[in-house]
Formats: structure tokens, C-alpha cells, sequence
């Protein structure tokens, strides 16, 4: 154990509660006491059990594969990887004469065996590629036997090239209905990063039959709701899509496990995103990635020459303490625990043989595996504190902070444009440079037109795609002349001026693209007032994920509809959020609807183009006020470097 404590002597560091510099630094406490009381309401609901999902999605894939029987080798998109782990391991296919197993590559194959079987997402350049297989096979007059298994569903795109390439006769396509991996106890996925660029970006709606599906899904193992809520364009065709499938399906009456759904879009809020995460598992997420409920820590975490795969979810005892923790109290937690480890380990002193033998077979196995944990969430810590805890990162949260509130605007495009020029970050500075614009309600067009230059002569001129992207999503905009007094006269006066369509929809749709972040920021109270202080280790609002500077706009849409049940008295709110909103009364009554039971206090929350940890974090301290549990269910999760990396169009 004495590596532990070595790894906990003296942690002293900046805490990260800078908000827009007018508060100091203080010293990070590393007592017992600094961990965080939770004390949240203790007549929660207890959560479905999600695990009937797995078992669902593994006996259709075995029941697909056993339809070609005989010896087969699998070719596997490198995406599905990751989640047929969690579903189905080497051995299960092996036990169903899958003899090899190779990644989608795109490259010609090497492969012996006379069937093929090939499991795939939906993408019309993995079946080109297997046309080509096919037809370089007929050419060279080899035979062999060829399915697809396409997931979570084919489409039409996909059987025409087959047709086109005059292979459709020569391979049997099959779907394999996986639409949900359960990554935690409340946390589901889609595993479907690509949904927030095909549709908020290309406007490809494919994805939300697929959605709808998954919701449909759901439903008919958990529900039925009694009521569903949501905001954005794509939540109301998810619900649309969901519902048109719920009236063709039969419905069974049954006590509910999922009483409320709240549907919302990416792109209602893309505030939080952006911001730095400082809760334990976000940041976690931030500097190791997160992939598919595991993470891979190197030998810097390690502290040998070996990188350790680790499953990151409620398993893990030392995790499920600290994920939802704000940073500074992590290491106050961590030292605790290894006070507890050793005293655990020092009771075997003195004990007979009986005892020792009942200690070895109960509890050193657990004391071990727990120790092990500790050990690595130390070293992932200590990692994070080097990178995170640097002059440079209080600087860039205290610019963040100012941002959200408003503050010191000049001084913040200042250290933007430092940050460009000195290249410390690609990623970071685009993430500056969308926080400042979203906050902003756009930049001025001198200002706009100089840092995308500087951007541009800093990171390369193939970031251009990239500004038009930006653009185009309204993450990054410039204000239109007179834009900044009077946004409604002006687009009113344009749309008299221009007859044509093709200016009226543009009128439309730069007005759409409005951020309005300083009225909602105002209307929700985002911001907690700035003179009070506020105690990371006893949190009073979910503002304490971003170091109590700022309430997820998302989580608190959430909230306030929660409470008035539904929309109403919310109408200004929604008009700055574009509309789109919807609350639709399920098939309970309203006397059960009304009466707080169990179900009714279980909320699944879907998000559409991804969802962060912090706000995962949130919803989970939102329910231990309120006596509610949150089921997060996610296209997939991300953060901001996945946000804006989906939204890259350099061809470097």
C-alpha cells in the first residue's frame, strides 16, 4: 500500500473555481471532509434492469449468424468493434463457427474461407468494397457464399449499389436490430457519433427512423410512457417516427418501469459542449476518450511499461464514487479511501488460522481488486492534475467563465487570439472561438474576419470547409449589419426588400441560426449571482459541474419543464430556442400521471447528437434533489472535441 500513499503526499494545487478572475485561488483540501456530501432524497426509484438489451441484441446476432452454417470467417467495421465486445466476445462467435475474424479495412482481403460473413454499419463505401470482393472473386472464377448483416438497419442506398455493381443476386443481406448498448445503470447508447454531423450539419435525416426505433424499443420493454416531453426540429421526428411505429405495433397493458421521456437536440444547447469539463469522469473522458463504457490507460497511469484497459461504469467501486465529483475533492476522496484500504489490510495482523482462512477466501480478492483500482485512478489523477493544472488551463477557465458571463469581452478575444498564434490547441481555439460566437450572439465582422485569418495562417487554409461548416451549424457566425439593436426590424425590413425565394429563405435561416444565449442565460438564471460564494464540496445546484460558474442549459430546460409539467409559462424561452417544442400526454390516466409513483419518478432523457459526462453528472444531482432517477439515453457520447471534430473538413 505504501505506493498509495506516496502517490497522495502533499497534493496541493490550484482549485479550478476561477470565475472571470475576480475570485483567488485556494489551496485543493485534501481531507476526508472534502468529499463531497451528497445528500440527496433517499426514496429515489430503483432503475430497470438494462442487461435484457444485451441478451436481446446477442441471441438475434447468434441467430443471424447460424443462418450460414458451417465455418466462417467475420469481417467487422472497426466502428462495431468496441460495442460487439460488450455483446457478444471472441468465444460466443467462436462457439457459432466464426473461425476468423478481421477489421473492415477497404483493402483487398486475405481471407481463405469459402463463406464470408460481413457485419457492418449502413455506409455505401464498406459495400462498394464488398462488391468488389465479390466481382474480383467471379473473376478469377472462385465461389463462395457471402452475407451482410447490416446494423442497426439497411438501407435503400445500400441494396442499389449491390444492384449497380451486379452483385445483389450473389449476397444475402440481413439487418441485426441493434440499436442499444447499455454503457452503465443509466446510461444507454447508440453508439452513433455520425448522427450529429449527418443531420444537424448535411440535414440527412436517416438516422431518425433508427432513432425512433430505439425509442420504440424501449417503450415496449420498459414503458408504456405516460408522458413524453421534448424540444429541436429532429426530437419532434424522432417522437413522430416513434409514435408512427408504436400505432402499427400492438400494445400491451402493463405496469410501466419508465414513467417520463424528455427529447432534446444537440443543437439547442451547444454551450455546454464547449466548456471544459472539471467533473472527474468528463475529464476522464476529455484526456484519456472514453470508448464504449471502457478507457486505456497508458504507462504514465500505470507507472509501468503497460497500458491497462479498464471498464469505467458502477462496477468500479472507487469509480462510482468520484465520477460525479468536482476535481478539487477527488484527491481528498482518493487519500480516504487508501486510509480505509490499509486499515482493512492491517486487521489480518493478530488473527488466528481460522480467521486468516475466512479473510483470504472473503476478503482479500475484493481488498486486491479495489486496491488495484485505487492504484489507477491515483495515477489517471496525477495525470490530469499535470496537464490540467498549469497557468495556461486557469487562464483558459477564467477567459470560459468570463465568456458565459459577459464580462471582460475585449480582454477575452486578446487571450483567444494568443492562443491561436502561439498554436497551443487546434481544437481549443476553434472551441474559443464557438463559445465567444454563441455567447456573443456572432462576432463583429472586423473581429470575425481577423481571428478566422489568424486561425487560418496559424492551423492551415484547408480549415476553410471548417469555417463554412461552422457557419453553416451557426456555431460560428458574424453579426449582420445593425443585427446587435435590432435583429427582428432588420430581417423584417429585408424580407420586404427581397422579392425573390431564394432571399427570403436566407433571411429565414440566418435567423434561425440566432444563439440568444445572454436572454436565456438572463430568463433561466444560468449564471449564479458572481458576489456569493460557492462550495464545491456541498454542491446547491448543478452549476458546481463547471465550478459554479454556469447551470447546463440542457439540465435545466429539463428541470423547469419537469416542474411545471410541460411548456407552459416557458413560451419566451422556447421562441429563443427556435420552437419545436411538444409535450404529449401517454396512455395513463392523469390521476396516476399526477401521483408521484415509482415509474412517473424515472425520466429517460434522449439526446440527439450526443451528450457530455458533465452533463450526465448533472441530471444524476438534479435526481437526488429532486427524489427523480435520469436514464440518459444518447445518439452517443461526446464532448468538445468530438463535437468539432465531427465538423472538420480539412483535407490535409
Amino acid at each position: 500500500m505504501s505506493q498509495v500513499f506516496t502517490g497522495l503526499r502533499n497534493k496541493s494545487a490550484l482549485v479550478w473555481d476561477v470565475r472571470s478572475g475576480r475570485r483567488e485561488a485556494q489551496l485543493w483540501c485534501c481531507s476526508a471532509e472534502s468529499h463531497m456530501a451528497h445528500t440527496g432524497r433517499r426514496d429515489a426509484p430503483e432503475l430497470p434492469d438494462f442487461s435484457l438489451l444485451k441478451r436481446l441484441a446477442r441471441d438475434q446476432l447468434i441467430y443471424l449468424l447460424e443462418q450460414l452454417p458451417g465455418k466462417k470467417d467475420l469481417f467487422i467495421d472497426a466502428d462495431l468493434m468496441s460495442p460487439l465486445d460488450r455483446i457478444a466476445n471472441v468465444t460466443t462467435l467462436k462457439q457459432h463457427e466464426v473461425d476468423k475474424l478481421y477489421k473492415v479495412e477497404l483493402k483487398p482481403i486475405v481471407s481463405t474461407s469459402d463463406q464470408l460473413c460481413f457485419l457492418i454499419r449502413p455506409r455505401i463505401q464498406t459495400v462498394k468494397w464488398i462488391a468488389d470482393i465479390v466481382n474480383s472473386d467471379k473473376a478469377s472464377g472462385r465461389f463462395r457464399r457471402y452475407k451482410i448483416i447490416f446494423t442497426p438497419q439497411k438501407f435503400y442506398a445500400c441494396e442499389t449499389v449491390l444492384e449497380e455493381q451486379g452483385v445483389y443476386g450473389d449476397v444475402t443481406t440481413d439487418e441485426w436490430a441493434f440499436y442499444l448498448l447499455p454503457l452503465d445503470d443509466d446510461i444507454i447508447s447508440l453508439e452513433l457519433p455520425e448522427f450529429f454531423r449527418d443531420n444537424f450539419l448535411e440535414g440527412d435525416q436517416r438516422w431518425v427512423t433508427t432513432a425512433g426505433s430505439a425509442l420504440r424499443l424501449v417503450y415496449s420493454l420498459y414503458g408504456p410512457f405516460s408522458k413524453v416531453y421534448g424540444i429541436g426540429r429532429c426530437a419532434k421526428m424522432v417522437y413522430e417516427s416513434w409514435r408512427d411505429q408504436v400505432e402499427d405495433g400492438e400494445q400491451k397493458a402493463r405496469q410501466p418501469e419508465i414513467g417520463n421521456v424528455f427529447l432534446i437536440d444537440r443543437d439547442v444547447d451547444f454551450v455546454t459542449p464547449l466548456c471544459s469539463q472539471v467533473v472527474y469522469e468528463g475529464l476522464v473522458d476529455d484526456i484519456f476518450r472514453i470508448k464504449c463504457g471502457s478507457v486505456e490507460f497508458g504507462p504514465e497511469v500505470t507507472s509501468s511499461d503497460k497500458s491497462v484497459k479498464v471498464m469505467v461504469n458502477s462496477q468500479d467501486k472507487v469509480f462510482n464514487e468520484i465520477r460525479n465529483e468536482h476535481f478539487s475533492n477527488v484527491f481528498g476522496f482518493l487519500s480516504q479511501k487508501a486510509r480505509n484500504l490499509q486499515t482493512a489490510y492491517d486487521k489480518r495482523r493478530g488473527m488466528d488460522i481460522q480467521q486468516m482462512k475466512t479473510f483470504v477466501s472473503e476478503e482479500l480478492k475484493g481488498l486486491k481488486q479495489e486496491h488495484r483500482l485505487l492504484s489507477l485512478h491515483i495515477g489517471a489523477s496525477e495525470c490530469i492534475m499535470k496537464k490540467k493544472t498549469k497557468q495556461d488551463f486557469q487562464e483558459l477557465l477564467k477567459t470560459e467563465h468570463s465568456l458565459l458571463e459577459g464580462f471582460e469581452v475585449r480582454e477575452c478575444i486578446s487571450f483567444i487570439e494568443e492562443h491561436i498564434n502561439r498554436q497551443i490547441s487546434m481544437i481549443d481555439s476553434l472551441r474559443l472561438l464557438c463559445l465567444l460566437s454563441i455567447t456573443e450572439n456572432g462576432l463583429l465582422p472586423k473581429d470575425y474576419r481577423s481571428l478566422k485569418a489568424q486561425y487560418l495562417q496559424s492551423y492551415g487554409i484547408e480549415h476553410l470547409l471548417t469555417f463554412a461548416n461552422l457557419k453553416q451549424i451557426g456555431l460560428l457566425v458574424e453579426q449582420q449589419p445593425g443585427e446587435t439593436l435590432t435583429v427582428m426590424e432588420s430581417k423584417v425590413g429585408k424580407l420586404v426588400n427581397d422579392k425573390t425565394a431564394g432571399k427570403l429563405t436566407d433571411a429565414f435561416s440566418s435567423l434561425a441560426k440566432k444563439s440568444n444565449f445572454r436572454a436565456l442565460s438572463k430568463r433561466l438564471v444560468l449564471i449564479p449571482k458572481s458576489g456569493e460564494e460557492y462550495d464545491l464540496r456541498v454542491p446547491r445546484d448543478m452549476a458546481y459541474i463547471f465550478s459554479g460558474a454556469y447551470i447546463p442549459l440542457s439540465c435545466k430546460l429539463i428541470e423547469q419543464v419537469l416542474e411545471r409539467d410541460g411548456w407552459t409559462g416557458l413560451e419566451e424561452v422556447t421562441r429563443m430556442l427556435n420552437g419545436h417544442e411538444f409535450a404529449v400526454t401517454g396512455g395513463t390516466n392523469g390521476t396516476e400521471a399526477r401521483i408521484k409513483t415509482d415509474p412517473q419518478r424515472i425520466i429517460l432523457v434522449m439526446f440527439l447528437g450526443g451528450c457530455t459526462y458533465s452533463e450526465i453528472s448533472a441530471l444524476r444531482f438534479l435526481g437526488r434533489e429532486k427524489g427523480y432517477k435520469f436514464i440518459v439515453l444518447t445518439t452517443a457520447i461526446t464532448n468538445s472535441a468530438r463535437l468539432l471534430e465531427a465538423l472538420l473538413d480539412n483535407h490535409a
